[in-house]
């Protein structure tokens, strides 16, 4: 039986629990529900979280742009989420691999070749890859919003089944609700043009992105016929809770 491919994207605020540290409980969550679904469904990872686990350990000093900083984290802090993912997933009997890209490889056509075909014999040998923009020569998750569209741009690329965003909220909520102070979840949408007035755009603390960045993404998966799940990804099982319609989460078709 041929497995649904999985782009899972997960942010920095979902890696912190929306804390100043990594979360290793929800690296373990993420690692809990693969190892379940491992018969039916293959995965690949689009990680943000090395600028977050960078502050943990050092705070730079410098007169330079604070983009130069921040790529300088993340040159610190990438090994080490790695890391953590290899140890957590490891317990889980799943194998990782580290992945950099950047959005220039998305450009040329032997770039391209090669991700689909390096990523497909890492899969096809039970890794899954963890990807991350390489922050330290390219500055487009700084300025982009948190791999919203390198994971929508890979999704694409790998013709995937199915690209879920792991955010902080159950989907996009309605204007009117979230005006109320009451959110409620849009559960379908079919009509992308229609959802883009319903949102109401925020930047999330620790990474770059917003709801916003989330639609954006969504219609780059839309021209490639990939549906897109919008769910919350703080909550323990949400992958395999959104398979189950026991959660409230946005749907893309």
């Amino acid at each position: 039986m041929k497995k649904k491919r999985i782009l899972l994207k997960i942010g920095s605020n979902t890696l912190t629990k929306e804390t100043d540290n990594i979360s290793r409980g929800k690296i373990e969550d993420l690692a809990n529900q693969i190892a379940k679904l491992q018969d039916t469904c293959e995965f690949i990872i689009v990680s943000s979280g090395a600028i977050a686990v960078a502050k943990q350990f050092v705070k730079l000093e410098s007169k330079q742009k604070d983009v130069f900083v921040k790529q300088a984290l993340a040159s610190i802090g990438q090994p080490h989420l790695i890391r953590i993912y290899q140890e957590i997933f490891r317990e889980y009997g799943l194998l990782t691999s580290q992945c950099l890209l950047s959005y220039s490889d998305f450009e040329k056509q032997e770039s391209k070749t090669n991700i689909v075909n390096t990523i497909n014999v890492l899969v096809n040998n039970n890794y899954i890859p963890i990807i991350n923009e390489n922050d330290t020569v390219a500055t487009d998750e700084i300025k982009f919003g948190d791999n919203d569209k390198l994971g929508a741009l890979t999704a694409s690329l790998l013709e995937v089944d199915l690209f879920i965003i792991a955010t902080n909220t159950n989907g996009i909520y309605t204007k009117t609700s979230m005006e109320n102070g009451t959110p409620e979840t849009i559960e379908l949408v079919e009509d992308l043009s229609k959802l883009t007035k319903q949102v109401v755009d925020s930047k999330s603390s620790h990474g770059s992105g917003g709801m916003q960045s989330k639609i954006e993404a969504a219609l780059v998966t839309k021209q490639s016929n990939i549906e897109t799940w919008i769910v919350n990804g703080l909550e323990d099982h949400f992958i395999t809770n959104a398979f189950d319609d026991k959660i409230p989460f946005t749907k893309i078709k």
